[in-house]
């Protein structure tokens, strides 16, 4: 573990990515928009516009069934993989993860409409396998599109009919591969996502037993009626899904993280005690900014939507976007993988329990909730900088999953890009998801003053000049924020490092036709006709109706 000088190191990579700060008053709040330079004139490629509505429809199914990291980081690796093994027919040397070289076309047929019509269905047949239920949204964006969501041709000569085979060849591996889409593992309570590893935790919501191990926290329910909602771990099965690149979800675990009686689990504890006690108007926007809100793709959408700001910046082509997502969203599933797969294994504890832990019957300062400030508590009492309907994220510290998955998406980028240079910009209202309208005198309060002296509306304008000065900005949010001790964060940025190091020659592999044949799904039989797919029915034809999906996905709250 490193020291606590790396720690202020951090904090001064921290300051030197926030921009100025309009200083504040007032309650206005604005949405948040990441750019990019030069941004302006950007010409949109097919593999771009798709991936807009692939986040768009994802965020529709978490407002549905909560935000879940994990989740959502498997739906974008289904969609970005889908839509890269689509293209790759269509390139002269890179092969499908699933059907390698099979799907080949031509020179004379590489043309770009025919690699936007195919990205079409291979995105809209991958979105309609993850997203079911938003089906008539899905479908109104392919007729928005010019195309004929009824066409299930397999005829893979056409470019609808590689889409078509390009995806159900990702979906039949991503049928059984883990994650429980379909409710339907052994040992599983039927709920789609829901665990089959008979996890138990060792803490109940009320008592700390043991204070180096996870503990479920009662949220409020949201509804006003003062009740009380105590999620399980999310997905504590997640180690069991099978990565895109890594050998095994333990590949890269990380050493033992710090326990009860020694003294950086103590000293780390009370960085986050004093954090977030202290934090000022620009920390606030940044925490807010790495947690994203109800509408939540995760740590893999955000990174996403880094990847379009490189290609607004850069001016990439649909050749490009295609491989740039594919890459980005695929490293993102396995850093998750990886992340939860320490966190089942070590089980380890978050800063609330640590705190109550560390301080019950003491006092302690922290924050007293929206429009109420700093002031002093008893340590049992203290909350972190977060909602109350969503105190910290329901699942064990060590590693920080933000860190982790950021680290890895941000030295992909750098990979890919050939320089960690970013220089995008976000734009956000101090406080906006955690204190909506209130003004910024009271959101500082101490001791139930109102820090006098703050005039503005509150904006704030983070600069992101590096990919690797976004990724710790990410992590160092998180002890901020009150939802992890550093500790859970240099882990994290270390083990998502090391994924992406590994994932890389892989995904170039795949890029340079030199990769093996993928999973099971490459013993499809395929024809200049067509390709038949294990599990997959589909007709030659246009088919008359549409499909309805076997599985259906939807949210475990467990």
């Amino acid at each position: 573990m490193r020291t606590a000088s790396r720690v202020w190191a951090w904090c001064l990579v921290f300051c030197l990515v926030w921009a100025a700060l309009a200083p504040c008053a007032g309650s206005g709040v604005a949405a948040a928009q990441t750019l990019a330079p030069t941004a302006d004139t950007h010409d949109k490629s097919a593999a771009y516009q798709w991936l807009e509505i692939a986040l768009e429809t994802v965020a529709r199914e978490h407002v549905r069934n909560s935000p879940r990291p994990t989740v959502s980081s498997r739906m974008f690796g289904i969609v970005v993989t889908s839509m890269y093994d689509a293209w790759a027919a269509y390139d002269e040397k890179a092969v499908g993860t699933q059907l390698g070289g099979k799907l080949r076309r031509p020179a004379s047929e590489r043309t770009e409409a025919n690699k936007a019509k195919a990205i079409a269905y291979a995105v809209y047949r991958s979105l309609l396998y993850i997203c079911p239920e938003d089906e008539q949204f899905i479908t109104e964006q392919m007729r928005k599109k010019g195309f004929d969501p009824k066409d299930k041709s397999t005829d893979t000569r056409t470019p609808q009919g590689i889409g078509n085979v390009a995806a159900a060849a990702v979906i039949e591996y991503r049928r059984h591969d883990g994650a429980n889409q379909g409710g339907d593992e052994l040992g599983s309570n039927g709920q789609p996502y829901s665990d089959w590893t008979f996890y138990k935790p060792v803490n109940p919501p009320d008592k700390i037993l043991d204070p180096d191990s996870w503990q479920p926290i009662p949220f409020d329910n949201g509804k006003g009626d003062g009740g009380k909602v105590t999620p399980g771990f999310l997905t504590p099965h997640w180690y069991r899904v099978k990565p895109f690149a890594l050998k095994s979800s333990d590949q890269f675990r990380p050493p033992p993280p710090p326990k009860i009686g020694s003294e950086q689990l103590k000293r780390e504890a009370d960085e986050v005690l004093n954090m977030n006690a202290n934090l000022t108007l620009e920390q606030k926007a940044t925490v807010e900014f790495m947690r994203d809100g109800p509408r939540s793709t995760g740590q893999s959408g955000h990174w996403l939507r880094f990847a379009m700001a490189v290609s607004a910046r850069d001016h990439y082509d649909i050749d490009r976007d295609v491989k740039l997502f594919f890459a980005v969203g695929n490293v993102a599933m396995d850093a998750f993988i990886a992340a939860w797969e320490a966190k089942r294994y070590y089980d380890s504890s978050r800063p609330w329990t640590l705190i109550h832990y560390y301080y019950a019957d003491k006092d302690v300062r922290g924050w007293e909730g929206p429009g109420k400030g700093v002031g002093a508590m008893k340590g049992q009492e203290w909350h972190p900088y977060s909602p109350y309907v969503f105190i910290t994220p329901p699942f064990p510290g060590y590693v920080s999953g933000h860190s982790t998955v950021s680290a890895a998406s941000a030295k992909t980028l750098e990979l890919f890009t050939g320089s960690d240079a970013f220089g995008a910009t976000e734009t956000r209202h101090a406080g906006e998801l955690t204190e909506p309208n209130i003004s910024c005198e009271v959101k500082q309060m101490v001791d139930g003053k109102p820090l006098a002296g703050i005039a503005g509306d509150g904006t704030v304008t983070l600069k992101l000049p590096t990919f690797t000065a976004t990724a710790e900005m990410a992590g160092i949010s998180r002890v901020l924020g009150g939802y992890h001790i550093q500790a859970d964060n240099v882990a994290g940025l270390d083990l998502g490092r090391k994924v992406a190091e590994f994932v890389w020659p892989v995904t170039l592999s795949y890029f340079q036709g030199t990769a093996g044949k993928g999973g099971p799904p490459a013993v499809a039989k395929c024809t200049p006709e067509g390709c038949t797919i294990p599990g997959h029915r589909h007709d030659k034809s246009q088919a008359k109706s549409g499909e309805k999906q076997q599985t259906k996905a939807g949210g475990d709250h467990d």
